[in-house]
C-alpha cells in the first residue's frame, strides 16, 4: 500500500468508515509518531537481510521498514498480544509480505545473533530495568550489527521556551533520558556508542505539547483531536530540517562489537559532527513467542 506513513492503519476493520477515509488522506493521525518517523527513519538507511523492531506497537516502523528494505525480513514483536494480530491482519491485508509480528518481551527475548539491525522507537523508558533490555537487543544483533534508539529526552520545552522534566505518559517508568546516561546505560550493556542528537526541537515540541494537551497521550478528545491534526502536522513537519542542541527526544546509534570494529566508536561526539539532518503517545516496549 503505497501513500502517507501509516496509511495502512486505514485497514484496521475495527474503524469506521469516515476514519479509515481520514487515516488513508493524512497517514497514522499520532502527532508524536509522525515526528520520530520523520528523525528516526533516516538512521536506519543502509541494506539489510533481517530487521527487529522491538517493542513495534502499532507497527507502523515495522512495516515502514519493510517498504523500504523490500528484501528484508522484517520482524516487529510487542508484549501486548492484541496490538500484534492487529498489525499482522493489517500487514497481510496491506500486501506487506516480508514483515510479521510476534509476541515479544525486550526483557526476556531469547534471541542470539539473528538481526543486522534492531529498532527501538520509544520504548525503554517502559521498562524498568532498562539495561537488561538493551542486553538483550545487543544478544539479538549479530556482530557488527546496529542498534538504532530513540527514547524521551529528560527534559522539554513548555510553550516554547520554558525547561521542565518531560511529561508524565503512562506506561513509562521514567520521564526520558540525557544524552549522557543514554550512552553511559549503552555502553553498560556492551555496545558501541557510534552517535546521538536530540530530537523534537522547538516547533516539534510545541505541536507535540498541543497534542498531549488535547489528547494527554490516551487518546482524549478524539473528535477535536481529529480538527487540529492537519495543522499540527503541517506546523511539526518543518522541525525535522532543524539540529535542536536539546530537545524532548534522543535518538542514538551503537553497534554490537565484532570482529575489526572494536575502538572505532564515536560516543559522546558532538552533535554538530554528526553529519545527518535532523514520545511516544501509543507506542510501548515490550520473551519472544515463535
Amino acid at each position: 500500500m503505497i501513500g502517507l506513513p501509516g496509511a495502512e492503519q486505514s485497514l484496521d476493520p475495527d474503524l469506521s468508515w469516515l476514519e479509515k477515509a481520514y487515516i488513508r488522506c493524512l497517514g497514522v493521525p499520532i502527532s508524536g509518531l509522525r515526528i520520530r518517523l520523520r528523525r528516526v527513519l533516516p538512521a536506519t538507511r543502509g541494506s539489510y537481510q533481517k530487521i527487529l523492531d522491538a517493542g513495534c506497537g502499532l507497527g507502523v516502523f515495522t512495516m515502514e521498514l519493510a517498504k523500504q528494505q523490500p528484501e528484508a525480513e522484517v520482524l516487529g514483536i510487542d508484549i501486548d498480544e492484541a496490538a500484534v494480530r492487529r498489525a499482522a491482519l493489517i500487514a497481510e491485508r496491506a500486501g506487506i509480505s516480508n514483515c510479521r509480528f510476534l509476541v515479544g518481551d525486550v526483557t526476556d527475548l531469547g534471541i542470539s545473533s539473528e538481526f543486522d539491525l534492531v529498532l527501538s522507537v520509544d520504548n525503554l523508558e517502559h521498562v524498568e530495568d532498562d539495561v537488561r533490555a538493551m542486553r538483550n537487543l545487543r544478544a539479538a544483533l549479530k556482530p557488527g550489527g546496529t542498534l538504532v534508539v530513540h527514547v524521551p529526552g529528560y527534559y522539554r520545552r513548555w510553550l516554547m521556551f520554558g525547561r521542565r522534566v518531560n511529561f508524565h505518559v503512562p506506561g513509562h517508568v521514567r520521564p526520558g533520558y540525557t544524552a549522557e546516561r543514554l550512552t553511559a546505560k549503552l555502553e553498560q550493556a556492551g555496545f558501541e556508542v557510534l552517535e546521538h542528537r536530540y530530537t523534537y526541537g522547538a516547533l516539534e515540541t510545541f505541536t507535540n505539547n498541543i497534542s498531549y494537551l488535547i489528547s494527554g497521550a490516551e487518546r482524549r478528545n478524539r473528535q477535536l483531536y481529529a480538527v487540529v491534526f492537519p495543522l499540527l502536522l503541517a506546523v511539526s513537519y518543518f522541525g525535522k530540517f532543524l539540529r535542536p542542541r536539546w530537545g524532548a527526544g534522543l535518538l542514538a546509534t551503537a553497534r554490537r562489537p565484532g570482529p575489526g570494529n572494536r575502538g572505532v566508536a564515536t560516543s559522546g561526539q558532538s552533535q554538530d559532527s554528526m553529519g545527518r539532518t535532523g514520545h511516544n503517545e501509543t507506542d510501548r516496549s515490550t520473551r519472544y513467542r515463535p
